[in-house]
Parts: structure tokens; sequence; C-alpha cells
């Protein structure tokens, strides 16, 4: 009624200005990041100004800004307040203040003009001013919605109206759905290798929006007058899922009518460009780093000035202070034009550490770069390449330079990196246009019709990599079966083809999975192959009808590698916890269920699957580890094992590492068996290996004996064959005569000293997204991960007597090396939750530090011929840090007019204020600890520090740990040692026993052998001479005078040596003793120095592999303390194989009893959660005994008696080696006897 009344009065509300009169208004915008707590930090920044609109004609308008003012917010609610920053208002204001001209008609803002220089980013925030102006209103309906234009993009909205009875003023409620735009405007960048998770993405959010608009419309016979526009922007982001806590993002704006006024005369505007309409436009954000601010003017010299900077302090360790920089270097190359590179190539040509700088056309083609930094130049650069059309047609021209194909390793990266190029250009572009993985087509193509292996591989690893769906009918021509035309191409090239659909699979299934099944049900295909269109076929997530369908013919398949490896891939993905194999996993199930009964029991020696996995719906986030072996009735060896690593994080599939072999070519080098292999992998049985391999020269010269490759993020970026030229080079570098072999120069650069220095930046990921805010301000989520890895090495090395023509010589001498130096890295990793721009940042800032260190300085001496190793190391006078991980959370806020000022407030504060107010009163968890592990024999002790600080909340959890400060370090710290240290000295002597002993022999003779060792110690003067040789002298008459004494197959000292005195530290002695059935073996540990008899004696012996003792004593003469370890199988015809497991002690240290009395009180809970039953019952009081019987083929019976206590369990699941014992024993046998037969 209220509408019809108006009507009447001939009043509208649609939103309507005046061509004469001049509107003003009051507008503030304001954005907030934090966690909405009030006693943990938040950022903000604050614009306030006046706005006038004036009309230039019925449907344009001028705007005009005026008393603007920008303040910055970095503190804790309540206590802290906004901050003006005159020189940023003062940038801001010299374009803003400009007029800006734009249509209205109707409540909608269309085309927007400003001058020329004006910024993309002032005019997006005036577009943040004028989205108050777009409202729809309809006067028939007080609910509807519409898909309308705004800052947003074109998205749904949904309206509801009211009007004031007594003023008559419309209120009008639009809230945004910006979760289901048409168009809306958000931006990926990076990680274009990631797989999507549909089934992930339904489990929880990671960012979640909510917009609304609030405005009051004052009605006119001229139409509806905006007198008060309120707009709220509400966002929640957690890197984990939101459910479990999250950061906040609170934008808000308000524009209030200050008054309206006759239009005093004719509005002259300025010439003005076309900015577009309301939708917000992306500012080239690739300059825009947003974890640092720095000015971007004249670049070069910056970025020459912090290449010297960062190689100086980066030269003799990793400089963790300065790591950071290496970001502020990737910034001021992006903004270098590209003909100011040529100034600092000049610069930078002599300098070995500069010359990857990343425009490599020009020196490709100038041939002034080496092979070695061709390749790690492209698979840099490649990597970080933005997939827009122009650059990858760009890069189309190292698929042709001569330069990339005059070293093999090079031309593989330049053909890979293209393909993964190809990969993320399709990402963004759908369709992807067959152009541009043409050339790789083109390549495969005249690989087949030349017929050359090498060539069809690595078109095919490229295809691959590229993924691409046009190259489906071309990868068709290398497999059988599938094609018009016969095929018959070796089996590594059927296995390249095959796994070059990997990627195909998610963007074309149907395709995939019709070519893949063709080949899984060929059985004349050889096995591998078979198994691994298997593989491919299911990462295109097949039907229940298409894995039923699998299962029935695996029911008649002979092949029993296919069937086990089939068996093994269902029965692994049936147990899978990660979303995308949610129902897979059901599918999975049901086919194992059908198999079992048939195929359940197939034994560990045929082909294999092995998948595990994990995933929390907390934090979104999992992992998966894949293992598969696959095998042939042919050879004795895996033909092909490949493993995979899988990171499930919101929503998306990272495919980390993949590595690779292919052996078979061993088949022809290794023939029947390896003749004199025992198999119990001896000294004799390497000589055995290395016997076999000296034939190298019968394998045929196209077929390697090994290929091996590697992936990262699903891409394909190295692989090598071993050929039979690589093992004859290989064979020529070590060859023993001649001075012509490489190693050979080598040791004489050696013994002149060498010094060598290697430090590398890589930026590993940056991930990026973009999207508008209410403001006109953008809001970015960035993940940053770089890592800086350096060696430093200094050596110098002697030979006595010195070579003359033969290398075999340094068998026999004696060879000492001096050497010091270090290895190590500093990873950085950041996450940005915030506006950036190119003026100001505002935001939460994650950020953590993980620098490794190790420095080394030792003298070496060995001689091969002797045994015999030493090393010396010099005391430890310093401390030093080995490793540590620092991480906190900021508020950071960052303008451009004062880089220097950046600040960046813990979002903890460090002191708690009492007189601070909360909302919710936070739980402080804030451990402290040091925990040193000391030795004053050696002076050094390795330390552990830790420090942690959480607040956190009983409502809101997962975020909430691991937020706050964490710090933790390993370091090496001096110790005050009983004696003043020289030198550490360690020594290894590998010499052969000669006089076997038992066991009872031995520790008889060690006993006699250390009392006598001992009253001979404090009978020795203290002479000048009484040094370490004195001592080994000593012992030595000791050993000699005892005939029955045996001799050590391998001694190890580690000792403190001080001056002429006596030396500290420990020897450690192992005897090994062979008898018939039976393996004995000994160490005996023992302190070394003045008045000390500390022993450690452990005896072991095993019985045909079916029975294992250990014996362990310690203290004096080894009697203080004592403990015994008891395992033996048994297997009686018609019963179960079983294993028992004993350990029973009569004496032991108070720590390690108190540490047993803790442990055991965690039995029953952890029995109980694990299904066990207990029943209390006195048992031997110093025994743990467990009971393991098999039940079925993954099941066992487990029985586990405490002093006073049982635990039991029956048909206990696990992943057994499923087969029967006797199964076992036959296929360990006849494989044994394979191997070592001629």
């Amino acid at each position: 009624m209220i509408f019809i009344l108006l009507a009447s009065q001939s009043v509208s509300y649609e939103p309507h200005l005046m061509p004469n009169k001049t509107y003003e208004y009051k507008y503030e915008g304001e954005v907030n990041f934090g966690l909405g707590m009030l006693n943990l930090a938040e950022s903000g920044a604050r614009i306030t100004c006046k706005i006038k609109i004036s009309g230039v004609s019925a449907q344009t308008f001028i705007l005009q800004v005026s008393d603007l003012a920008f303040k910055e917010f970095n503190g804790f609610q309540g206590k802290d307040s906004f901050i003006a920053s005159p020189k940023l208002t003062q940038r801001i204001a010299s374009q803003l203040v400009k007029p800006f001209m734009f249509d209205y008609t109707g409540g909608h803002v269309g085309n927007i003009r400003a001058s020329a220089e004006i910024s993309d980013t002032i005019v997006n925030i005036v577009r943040g001013i004028l989205g108050l102006f777009q409202v729809t209103v309809k006067t028939t309906q007080t609910i509807y919605e519409l898909e309308e234009a705004g800052i947003h993009g074109i998205c749904p909205s949904n309206y509801a109206t009211e009007v004031n009875m007594e003023t008559k003023d419309m209120t009008i409620t639009q809230v945004v759905d910006i979760g289901n735009c048409r168009e809306k405007v958000a931006m990926y960048k990076g990680m274009a290798t990631a797989v999507f998770d549909k089934v992930s993405k339904q489990r929880g959010e990671s960012v979640i929006s909510t917009v609304r608009y609030i405005y009051t419309v004052k009605p006119t016979a001229e139409g509806g007058l905006i007198t008060k526009a309120h707009g709220l922007e509400q966002q929640h982001f957690s890197p984990f899922n939101v459910k479990g806590g999250s950061f906040q993002m609170l934008a808000m704006k308000e524009m209030v009518l200050l008054g309206v006024s006759d239009t005093p005369r004719a509005v002259v505007s300025e010439p003005m460009e076309s900015k577009g309409n309301l939708v917000y436009h992306f500012v080239n954000a690739d300059a825009n780093l947003p974890i640092l601010m720095q000015r971007l003017d004249n670049p070069v010299p910056k970025a020459i000035e912090l290449i010297k900077r960062l190689a100086e302090v980066n030269r003799y360790k990793i400089d963790s202070a300065t790591t950071e920089d290496t970001i502020k270097l990737y910034q001021l190359l992006r903004a270098i034009p590209y003909e100011k590179l040529e100034v600092m190539w000049k610069q930078f040509a002599a300098n070995d550490e500069q010359r990857i700088l990343k425009f490599f056309q020009m020196r490709f083609q100038a041939g002034d770069v080496t092979p070695n930094e061709g390749l790690q130049a492209i698979l840099l650069v490649m990597n970080h390449l933005q997939p827009i059309p122009d650059l990858v047609e760009m890069a189309k021209m190292f698929l042709s330079m001569p330069f990339c194909k005059s070293n093999i390793y090079l031309w593989h990266a330049v053909v890979l990196s293209y393909g993964s190029l190809v990969y993320k250009h399709c990402t963004y572009y759908t369709p992807c246009p067959v152009a541009v993985v043409q050339p790789l087509l083109n390549m495969a193509v005249e690989s087949h019709r030349n017929g050359s292996t090498a060539d069809m591989v690595i078109a095919l690893k490229a295809l691959g990599n590229a993924g691409h769906p046009g190259s489906i009918k071309t990868i068709m021509r290398f497999l059988p079966g599938v094609g018009a035309s016969p095929v018959n191409l070796p089996p590594r090239v059927l296995s390249a083809a095959v796994q070059s659909m990997r990627l195909i699979a998610a963007r074309d299934p149907h395709s995939v999975q019709d070519i893949t099944m063709s080949l899984f049900l060929q059985k004349n295909l050889p096995t591998e192959i078979r198994m691994m269109a298997f593989m491919i076929l299911f990462d295109t997530q097949p039907s229940m009808a298409l894995i039923s369908t699998v299962t029935v013919h695996l029911q008649e398949e002979k092949d029993l590698h296919v069937v086990s490896f089939a068996y093994s891939y269902f029965k692994s993905v049936a147990r899978s916890r990660t979303p995308n194999n949610h129902f897979l996993s059901t599918a999975c199930n049901v086919a194992i269920k059908i198999l079992a009964p048939k195929f359940g029991r197939l034994s560990y020696h045929y082909s294999k699957a092995t998948r595990m996995d994990w995933f929390n719906d907390d934090y979104l986030i999992g992992t998966a580890a894949e293992v598969f072996m696959l095998r042939n009735a042919t050879n004795i060896f895996p033909t092909e094992i490949m493993m995979k690593g899988k990171f499930y994080f919101i929503g998306s599939i990272l495919q980390l590492l993949e590595l690779g072999i292919h052996a078979e070519g061993l088949k022809e080098l290794l023939g029947a068996g390896i003749p004199s292999f025992k198999g119990d992998l001896s000294a004799s049985d390497f000589q055995a290996v290395l016997n076999v391999l000296k034939n190298w020269e019968v394998l045929p010269n196209d077929k390697p004996v090994l290929s091996a490759y590697t992936r990262a993020f699903g891409q394909e970026w190295f692989f090598a064959d071993i050929t039979k030229d690589t093992i004859r080079n290989m064979f020529r570098a070590f060859s023993p005569t001649g001075k012509e072999s490489p190693l050979w120069s080598a040791i004489g650069n050696l013994q002149k000293g060498v010094s060598w220095h290697w430090t590398k930046p890589y930026l590993i990921f940056e991930v990026r997204y973009f999207q508008a805010t209410t403001l006109g301000l953008p809001l970015e989520i960035s993940k940053y991960y770089q890592s800086i890895n350096g060696i430093t090495v200094n050596a110098k090395a002697a030979v006595n007597p010195t070579l003359t023509d033969r290398l075999g010589q340094l068998l026999t001498s004696d060879i000492s090396l001096e050497t010091d130096g270090f290895i190590g890295y500093t990873k950085d990793f950041w996450v940005f939750y915030g506006i950036n721009t190119e003026l100001f940042q505002c935001g939460s800032e994650f950020k953590s530090k993980t620098p490794i260190s190790i420095p080394w300085n030792f003298a070496a001496k060995i001689n091969v011929g002797e045994r015999k190793f030493e090393l010396d190391f010099p005391p430890c006078k310093k401390e030093f840090e080995l490793f540590s991980v620092s991480s906190n959370v900021y508020a950071v806020s960052r303008n451009l007019e004062e880089p220097a000022l950046t600040k960046m407030t813990p979002i903890m504060a460090t002191t708690t204020d009492s007189n601070d107010e909360a909302i919710l009163t936070p739980n402080v968890w804030h451990p402290r600890s040091k925990m040193c592990a000391e030795s004053k024999i050696y002076g050094a002790g390795l330390c552990v520090e830790s420090e942690l600080r959480r607040e956190y909340y009983h409502e809101e959890y997962p975020l909430y740990y691991f937020l706050g400060y964490t710090n933790m370090a390993l370091k090496v710290v001096p110790v005050q040692a009983i004696k003043a240290v020289d030198k550490i000295h360690f020594e290894v002597n590998a010499g052969p026993s000669k006089h076997p002993v038992s066991t009872l022999q031995l520790l008889k003779t060690l006993r006699r052998l250390s009392k006598e060792a001992t009253q001979g110690v404090r009978l020795s003067s203290d002479s000048a001479s009484s040094d370490s040789g004195s001592h080994h002298s000593h012992h030595s008459d000791l050993y000699e005078s005892l005939n029955s004494t045996p001799e050590a197959m391998l001694n190890i000292k580690a000792l403190a040596m001080s001056g002429n005195q006596k030396p500290e530290g420990y020897d450690a002695a192992f005897f090994h003793t062979a008898e018939a059935n039976i393996q004995n073996a000994q160490m005996i540990v023992s302190q070394v120095g003045e008045d000390t008899n500390w022993k450690m004696c452990v005896d072991t012996n095993v019985n045909a592999h079916v029975e294992a003792k250990a014996h362990i004593g310690w203290g004096a003469e080894c009697q203080s303390y004592e403990m015994s370890v008891e395992s033996a199988t048994a297997h009686q015809p018609g019963s179960k194989p079983t294993l028992k497991v004993t350990v029973h002690w009569t004496k032991i240290p108070g720590t390690i009893a108190e540490l047993g009395t803790r442990i055991e009180s965690y039995i029953p809970g952890v029995a109980f959660f694990l299904g066990f039953y207990e029943t209390h019952e006195r048992n031997a009081k110093q025994e743990i005994s467990a009971t393991v019987a098999a039940a079925s083929a993954d099941s066992v019976d487990v029985k586990i008696k405490f002093p006073e206590l049982t635990v039991y369990r029956q048909a206990f699941p696990v992943s057994l080696l499923t087969g029967s014992f006797q199964e076992f024993q036959h296929y360990r046998n006849t494989t044994i006897g394979s191997f070592g037969r001629a």
C-alpha cells in the first residue's frame, strides 16, 4: 500500500543524481586484520575524505575528493589507535584529488574516466567509493534476487527493502553472494601443477566471505537520494579448516550525505581516458611482493649492489640474517627492463656465481654459458615463467637452438621444461590450443618415423609433462592394439607412452580409460606394460562399473604378477582415507572381497602396489606414499620400481616427489644368475656382483642397463640412462692404470690444495591468491618458500709414497688430508594475509626460518691396504648452532613513503597487562627448556633449546596450536673438560680376525686382559713419551703375551688427546666367530683412562635363522648391570607360524627402571585403544615376553606378558607379506640358488 500511496504522490525511490546539483558526502573506509581477540595484535588502514559529485550532463557526473587522510593501525585494540601517515596521505592525495568522471543511470555506475596518469590503484579506491551508489531498487517487491555487476564481479545479490512510515525513507539491505559469482574478480598465481580435489573441498573451506550493504534512500520527485550507505565485508581465512579458528578481515565503508546545493557554474573537465566500469581491475602484481616493500625506482644499481653484498656475506657460511634479502633481489629483477639486463650481464660476466641471470635467450644464442649453467637456468626459469601465450610462444625457440642440443642433459631439460610450461598454460587457458603442444607432437611423430628409441622416449616424456588432451592421437601411435597401425616397439618406449597419459587422465578421463583398459586386457603385452596401464586407469578415478569389469577379468587372469599387483592395489586403496579416494575405496573394498578367496595369499615375490595415507578434516591436510614394484616371470629383479609422495592441502593435491627406476637391461647383463653369489650380502657377494659387471661388453649398444627418473609436483625434470657407454666411461675414469684417468688430475689438484665455494638461492614456490574487497583494495593470500644453499670446501692432500704412474698405488699408500669448510642452507617461509598495494600493506604474516649449518675442520690419515682410518678434530672452543627453527605471527604495516619504518608486532604480546580486559580469557602456554648431553672427556656437549608461546581458546583450537612464538635449536657447546683437550682422535682399524674363538673363551680372556691392563696402567710411569702411542704399545705387549687373545675384526677408538698425558675416551672392539649353522658376534666397549674399568659387553648368537640371542652386560668389568634378549620362530606341521621374543634383566640402572615404570603405566590405555584385552596376573618379575602367531593371511594373534599384566588380542589385522611360511622358505632357497647358478 505504501508503494501505491507514494506512486500517487509522484515520488520515486530509484537512485538518481541531478545534473544541476552538487552533492557532498563524508566517506570513511577501514580495513582490519587479526583474529578478533582483544589481547591479540591487529593491523589495519583507514581512509577518510569528503567527496563532491557534480553533474556534467543528465547521465555523466564528476567526482572530486578533498580533505583526504590516511591512517594506519598496528597494535592491540583498546590500547593502541590509528596513527596518521602524512607522507602517504600526500602521495595518495596527489592523484585522488584530481577529478573523476562516471556515468550514472538508475542506480548503476557505468564507465569511469580519469586522467591518464592516474594509477589503477587509485582508480580502484574510487571504485570502492562509487560502489556505495550501486543499488537496484524495485518498488513492486520487498524481497528480490538478481545478478548484477559490482566491484567483486558479476555476482548474485539478495535484496530486502523496508519503508519507514514516518520519514518515508527506504532502507535497502543487499547481500552479495561472492562465493557464487558468474565472473568473480579473483586470481590465482603459482602451483599450477596442483590437482584440484573436489571431495576435499566439500569437507571444509579455508576462506569464507560475506558482503552486506545497507542503504537509506530518501524519495523525491526526481528519484531516490542516497542519504546514507554502509558496506561491510567479513572474511575468515585459515591455512587449515576455518571451523578450527581463523584470521579475520573486516572491511567497512560508510558514506553520509552532508548537503545538496545548486551547481554554481558549468563543470569543466580536463582530458580523460576510460578506466572501465565498477568491476575491480587487477594491478600488475608481479612487482608488488606482499612480504616486503622497497622503492623500485632505478633498480639496476640497487640489484647490483645487493648481489655483491649477498655474495660476500654468504661466502664462508649462510648468513641467516640476510637470506630474506634475496626476495628483495627477486623484486628488483622483476622491475628491470629487458635491455637493462645487458648492463648487469657485462658487470657479472666474469663472475661464475652470477652467470645465470634470467634473460638467457641471447646467452644461449651467443654460447657464452656452459651446458651445465644452461641446464640450471632452464630448470629455474621455466619453473617460474608466467605461462601466458606470448611467453609460451617465445619458449618454443629453445627447441630449435643448436646450443640446447649440444649436451644430452641440457636437451632433456629444455624439452621436459617446455612440456611443463604447456601444462601450466593449459591450467589457466581452457580449452587449451593444440598449437602450444604442436612442437612436441612433431618431435614424437618424427622420432616414430625414424625409429630412434631415445628420441621417442624424450618426446613421450615431454608429452607426459604437458598433459594436453590433444596429444592422445599421437600417443596412440606408440601403443599396440589401440590404433589402426600395428606397433612393435621396445618395452621402455611402451612404458613411456603409457605414462605420458598420467596427467591427461584428469583432463580427459574417458579417452584414457578406453586406451588403458584395452592395454590391460591384451594378455600378449609385456607384464609391466599391463600393470602400468592399470595404474593410469586408476588415475582417472574409474566408476564402480569399470572396477567391476576389471575384477571380472582378473578372476580369469593367468599372469600372477598382474593379479598380485591389481589385488594389492585394490587392498591399499580400500584402506585409503584421503578424500579423492572416498568413492574409489568403497569399490576397491568390494573387489578384494571377490578376489580374496582365490588370490588373497599370493606371496611377496610377485608384483606389488603399496599405499599408506592419512588425512585430517580439522586441518584439511594429509599425506600419501605409494610404492609400486613391477616384476615379470623371467627376471629375478624388479623390472620397474616407482615411489610417489603426495601432500593434500585445502582442496588440492600436490604430487611432491616421484622416483622411478627401470631395470629391464639387467637381464642381459646378469643372464641366468651370478656365479658364487650366496645371498648373505657379504664381501664375497659384492665381489661376485663386481665380476659380473666386468662383462659389460656383452650389452647391446642401444639398450640401457638402468634408467632412472625423478618428478617434482607431477612434472618430470630429470632422467638418465646407464648404458654400455656409461659403464665404459666409469671403468675408464676409475681405471687403476695410466695417467689418462680424470681422477689423476683431480688428485694432483688436491695435492696442490683446492678451494671451492658454491651458493645458490632458490625460490621454491610462490603461491598467490588475489581478490577484490569492497573498499577497492586488493586482498592477497600468499605463500613464499625460498632456500639459500651453500657449501665451502678447502682441502689439501698428501700421498706417501708419491704416485708415479698408477692410481692403484693409492691402495698401498699413506694418504693424509687436511680440510675445513661448511655445508648448509637456510629456508624461509612466509604466509601473508592482508592488503597489498604498491603504496601500502597491512595484514597478518606468518614467518619462519630454518637454518642448517654443518661446519668441519679435521685432518685425516687413510691406508686402504691396512684398512686403517684416522681422524683428528680440534677441540670445541666456542658455541655454534647446527640447526634451528624459529617462527612467529605478526601484525604488519608497511608503506612506500616510509619503508624503513615497517611495523611488525608479534600477534601475542611478550608481556601481559593485567589491566587489559578480553572477551575470552586465553590459556597461556609458555614452556621453555634446555637439555644438554655433555662429555667432560671430549670437552664438548650437544644442547637442545626450545621456547614456545601460545594463547588458545577452547572454542577455536587447531589454528591456535601454530600461532605464536616458536624457537628450537640444536647447538654444540664447549664444556669444561677433565683435562685440557688438544685434539679429538678418532680411529678405525678393520683388520681381519686371525684367531676365531668361542664366546665363553672370548669373555674369559677379556676379563683377564682388562685386569692385567688396569694393573699395567697403574704401574706405568708418567714419562714424556707417555702419549697415545705408548698407551697403544702397552696394550700391544699385553695382547702379544696372551696367545689365547682373539684379534678384533674391527676396532674403533674415540680419544681425547691432552699433550703428554694419557688419553681419555672409549675403545670398541668387534669380534665374529662362525660355527656350523651358528653365527656369533661380540662387541666390547671399554673406557680408556686412568682408574677406570667401565666396559660394555654385547654377545649375539644367531642359529640357522630361527633363533637369535643377545646378552648385554655393562658397568665395572661388564658386571654391574645385565640383560638379555631372545627371539625364536617355530612352525610345526598343523600349527601356526609363531614368533616369540623375550627380554630378561637381572639388574638395570634406576633411570632405565624408572622409564620402564612410566611406559608400563601407559600400557592399559594403549592396549584398550588398540582393541586388546588384559588380565592381571603375576608373570616372571624381571621379564617381558611377546608371542605373535599367524592367524590368517592378514592377521595375527598377539600375547604380551608384563610382570603383573598380560594383554592379548586374536586376529589383530596387519599388512603381512602374504603367503605361507613354507612358500617364503621355498622362495628364499630357490632365489639364492638361482643367483648362484653359473
